[in-house]
């Protein structure tokens, strides 16, 4: 059902929201009511889907088939999806997450990391997994997946994790890939987490976790290719979006980037992370992105670029255009300083690149910091900005130029206020990624395109 949209994604374009899976009814569906699931919200159910999910694996080669949600709370554990299906969350249908971690299992740490994120070791499985799939939807009426996370962010603060956090979806070495028309709630640390994928869609969903949830991210592209995120809301603790490619000398063997991943027209906001973040778990590479069409809001910072020394790997050929921000801290960031490694067996001499980096189009109001540049010697980071206009707030300082902080970073400027650092003034600075014009942008023109 996806073959066809998965020809069309092979095209290398950075703009892979032009090309729209076609999803076509599954000629077999059943509801997870004929499993024994009780909605009441007290029920476990995990059996019920693990059981529906075996028998609708039967039609995988006669056309695939739908487990149909209905409304009511679906209290269940971790469970695995199959190829050619859809889950369907009908309006009013919530899967609650268990907050008893015996009901989600343990799995591996994810060759490209080494370890658990959270803490070293094995890792909980996600609530909804897909392993080597083909062909999965997950979508619905705008029905909820809550993971019910007070349980794991209070056990992530209190240092009392067994094994690392895990994710409300996680779909892993799978191709044609849709999630859509959903609600996602509370997860404990990832809300979606795509993973050595190849076509993935994620479209008109909306992901919420309090201000206060530690580390808590909408999606995460991470070594994944030829992806979309787009028409999306997405307020999260930590980051919104994140892409990733895997961790020091693990990410750098496993070897497999993140590229042509296009994300437009999402609305965010970031209360302790980055709305949109690179890294810094990038030593697989990350190149060919687009970042259009966005709105920003009540955010510590804008777009950040995060690496290290030991990562290794590179950030290249990425343009992010047509953002409005409002109340933003830094607007944009960018460090070679991220410390943090996976053990003992780095590489200190593998260092990361960052270039071909084009910002442009960038409306912000009351912004504290401009951007805040800091490269790593020997390896500078080269930027392009063109046609920003930041509005600072009364938190700034009053100088225009100390709004920006730069050091081992290299690039040119063009219409940028408040002007940039000398080392980003260089109109003549040589550069072989030229951004695509876009016209002028003003705040309420922007806002008519989301």
């Amino acid at each position: 059902m996806l073959g066809n949209a998965v020809e069309a994604l092979g095209e290398d374009s950075k703009e892979q929201c032009k090309f729209k899976p076609k999803l076509d009814p599954r000629p077999h569906s059943v509801s997870i009511v004929e499993f024994g699931a009780i909605g009441d919200g007290k029920t476990l159910n995990t059996g019920a889907f693990q059981n529906a999910i075996f028998y609708l694996n039967s039609f995988a080669d006669k056309g695939g088939a739908q487990l149909y949600v209905p409304p009511g709370k679906w209290l269940t554990g971790s469970f695995n999806l199959t190829s050619h299906l859809t889950l369907f969350l009908e309006k009013d249908a919530i899967i609650l997450g268990s907050q008893d971690p015996s009901h989600w299992g343990i799995t591996d740490p994810l060759p490209s990391y080494g370890r658990g994120i959270d803490i070293p070791g094995s890792r909980y499985r996600s609530l909804i997994n897909g392993y080597n799939l083909n062909d999965v939807v997950i979508t619905g009426n705008n029905g909820t997946i809550d993971g019910q996370g007070s349980y794991w962010w209070d056990s992530f603060l209190s240092h009392s994790l067994n094994y690392s956090r895990p994710n409300l979806v996680e779909i892993v070495e799978s191709v044609g890939v849709v999630v859509s028309n959903l609600t996602f709630l509370n997860a404990p640390a990832y809300n979606i987490h795509p993973v050595y994928c190849s076509h993935v869609l994620v479209q008109n969903i909306s992901a919420y976790a309090p201000s206060s949830s530690p580390y808590t991210i909408g999606v995460v592209p991470d070594s994944t290719d030829y992806m979309c995120i787009e028409n999306s809301n997405i307020s999260m603790g930590y980051d919104a979006i994140t892409l990733k490619s895997g961790w020091d000398e693990h990410g750098i063997k496993y070897g497999r980037p993140t590229s042509y991943v296009h994300i437009k027209q999402v609305n965010l906001e970031a209360s302790t992370g980055s709305a949109v973040a690179f890294g810094s778990e990038m030593s697989g590479g990350i190149s060919h992105v687009l970042v259009e069409q966005l709105q920003i809001k009540n955010s510590l910072s804008g777009i950040v670029f995060r690496t290290g020394v030991g990562r290794g790997g590179y950030i290249q050929n990425i343009e992010v255009s047509s953002v409005e921000m409002e109340n933003i801290h830094t607007a944009f960031n960018a460090s070679g300083q991220f410390e943090s490694h996976p053990d003992k067996e780095y590489d200190p001499n593998a260092l990361p690149i960052l270039d071909q980096i084009t910002i442009d189009q960038v409306f912000g109001v009351n912004i504290t910091v401009a951007g805040s540049f800091t490269g790593i010697k020997n390896s500078p980071f080269e930027f392009t900005l063109s046609e920003i206009s930041l509005e600072l707030n009364s938190a700034s300082s009053s100088s225009p130029s100390s709004a920006w902080v730069c050091s081992d970073v290299v690039g040119s400027s063009k219409s940028v206020f408040p002007e940039p650092c000398p080392e980003l003034k260089s109109s003549s600075y040589s550069n072989s990624f030229s951004s695509s014009s876009i016209a002028t942008l003003t705040s309420e023109g922007l806002a008519s395109h989301i």
